[in-house]
């Protein structure tokens, strides 16, 4: 069994993709793999008939690439090349088809249990001839030509061409979703070949992502090795991350960033001022920007802008009294010319 003709009786479903699940299912039925599946000349196997070198379709060129297999097309106007599946096909109709003609059935799998039971009692018959059923034969003498199925079923491919945008995504409009690719291959065409459960994307015939695939609409799905440096900082932004950040310059660093980020129901608010604070040591310094943050604390005054003027006018260098509930004198003196709000009343 170094070839087998699967594709006779495919002509009336026309798609491609029943005609590729077929012949997935009967090598599973058979348990291996032939060297060449023998094809009619149908459009879902064969785009361009020839005698000598006919063109098969991409879909089902990547079936056989997968089986590890080839696909050898009939001759057209041939009929001597589909002799014995013809006859094969007459007879599963006489064994198989004509006894469920008058049965009821009211779901698929009750119709294929029926199938399965008619199936097996044909391949288990004797031969007029032989003393050996078919069932015989394939065990004793064709088994031995099949090779091992793959580890993983076939999935049938389809295929969408895409630019990649600016942002460093290509649009996957099937799932009207959005797939990350390397960002030095912004502004590329690409192509994507998709299954049930993954997407690849392919520039000029090499693969350059892979994703498994998501069925949410709008959905961003993101491989963070394929982001820029600036973009890669940008989806790193947690809370974690700029305590992180804060921790080196200082405990009241972290203790100001950890109320900004506790301050705001919308996260990237927060994000962006606690990144200007932290940024702010870079001009000023760690132990200036921790003690302005102590002074802020103090004051309850956690804002970038105003410990950015705290830094600006020296405030952090002036010391506040560590007993809050004493009063800073006033620099004009008391006297008895001063009156308050009493007087006026």
């Amino acid at each position: 069994m170094q070839s087998v003709y699967l594709c006779r009786g495919l002509h009336k479903p026309k798609t491609r993709r029943y005609a590729i699940s077929c012949c997935s299912n009967a090598l599973r039925f058979f348990g291996g793999v032939p060297k060449a599946i023998i094809s009619d000349n149908l459009k879902s196997a064969v785009n361009r008939s020839s005698r000598y070198e006919p063109d098969i379709n991409r879909s089902f060129k990547d079936f056989a690439r997968h089986y590890n297999c080839v696909i050898n097309p009939t001759r057209g106007y041939s009929p001597q090349d589909k002799a014995l599946v013809e006859n094969a096909v007459h007879l599963a109709y006489q064994r198989i088809y004509y006894p469920l003609r008058e049965m009821t059935f009211f779901s698929l799998k009750d119709l294929n249990r029926e199938i399965t039971v008619l199936l097996e009692r044909y391949n288990n018959l004797l031969f007029k001839r032989k003393e050996s059923s078919r069932i015989e034969l394939f065990q004793r003498t064709e088994r031995q030509y099949l090779k091992d199925l793959p580890a993983d079923t076939y999935e049938l491919k389809d295929y969408k061409r895409a630019k990649v945008q600016k942002m460093g995504y290509v649009y996957f409009s099937p799932d009207k979703s959005y797939y990350s690719v390397p960002y030095r291959y912004i502004g590329k065409e690409t192509t994507i070949h998709y299954t049930k459960s993954r997407v690849e994307v392919f520039y000029s015939h090499e693969r350059i992502a892979l994703h498994q695939r998501n069925l949410i609409k709008g959905s961003y799905i993101t491989n963070t090795d394929h982001l820029s440096s600036t973009h890669r900082f940008y989806s790193e932004w947690n809370p974690e991350f700029f305590k992180k950040k804060a921790l080196p310059h200082g405990e009241y660093v972290l203790a100001c960033i950890e109320k900004i980020l506790a301050s705001q129901d919308y996260p990237e608010i927060s994000y962006k001022r606690s990144l200007g604070i932290i940024q702010l040591h870079r001009a000023y310094g760690s132990q200036r920007l921790n003690n302005a943050c102590k002074r802020a604390l103090d004051t309850d005054a956690c804002s970038y802008l105003r410990i950015k003027n705290i830094l600006k006018n020296n405030m952090d260098r002036v010391h506040l009294l560590d007993d809050p509930t004493q009063q800073i004198q006033p620099h004009i003196p008391f006297h008895s010319n001063i009156r308050g709000a009493s007087a006026y009343e």
